[in-house]
């Protein structure tokens, strides 16, 4: 399969004609720690505090939340970063969305989601998530599905750009650098391979392949 990057260093392509529009394309890795941390310790407070929810409804929905995130992740990443239009202005958007990541995957200014997109996201998932839970249970379930969410962000982060130790961390990073660097139809998850493995877009396991490593490429 043909190679799908341009390059492996910590550099990107100008996206945008407007100074505004590119400089809050890109992010420094911490802003979603800054930005969903607080939003968190909110909805935690709400919960314990101003809803009063028993402690083991609370973990419980925490749980849930956090395993609604890795559905989520994988819906995201496969049907809506992978979706690939035929349109000049498609191709464009897929550019922006996802494409650019693929081409720079070193970009370190590009691995986190831009809170332009992340905070009307999770405005419109909460708002969702409300209607079916209701406005008490959602307070707890809503602090799991963001930790999910900053887990993916932070381990996307360092998959790219930390020497990742554990066998569990060099499962998951050598999972998504065979996203990148063997099949892009297959790896979804980025966080946890567990939707990949359930659905059935989990690369076969060769016990005589050498892992994936970028950098010899």
């Amino acid at each position: 399969m043909p190679k799908n990057f341009v390059s492996n260093k910590d550099k990107t392509v100008r996206m945008f004609k407007s100074d505004l529009f590119e400089a809050i394309s890109r992010v420094h890795f911490t802003v979603p720690l800054y930005i969903f941390l607080p939003i968190i310790f909110y909805f935690l407070y709400w919960s314990i505090w101003m809803f009063e929810v028993k402690f083991l409804s609370i973990i419980s929905l925490i749980i849930i939340g956090l395993f609604v995130w890795t559905l989520t992740e994988y819906t995201l990443h496969r049907f809506i970063f992978h979706f690939q239009p035929k349109s000049k202005l498609g191709q464009r958007l897929h550019f922006i969305f996802h494409g650019v990541h693929h081409d720079y995957p070193s970009d370190s200014k590009r691995l986190v989601m831009p809170p332009s997109v992340s905070l009307p996201l999770a405005a419109l998932l909460y708002f969702l998530f409300r209607t079916i839970l209701g406005v008490s249970f959602v307070a707890p379930f809503f602090v799991g599905f963001l930790i999910g969410y900053l887990f993916y962000d932070m381990s996307h982060y360092a998959i790219h750009h930390f020497n990742m130790h554990g066998r569990i961390w060099l499962a998951i990073k050598n999972h998504h650098m065979k996203h990148h660097y063997q099949d892009p139809s297959k790896g979804f998850g980025v966080s946890t391979p567990l939707w990949d493995i359930i659905i059935g877009t989990n690369f076969l396991q060769n016990r005589n392949k050498k892992e994936v490593n970028p950098q010899e490429n």
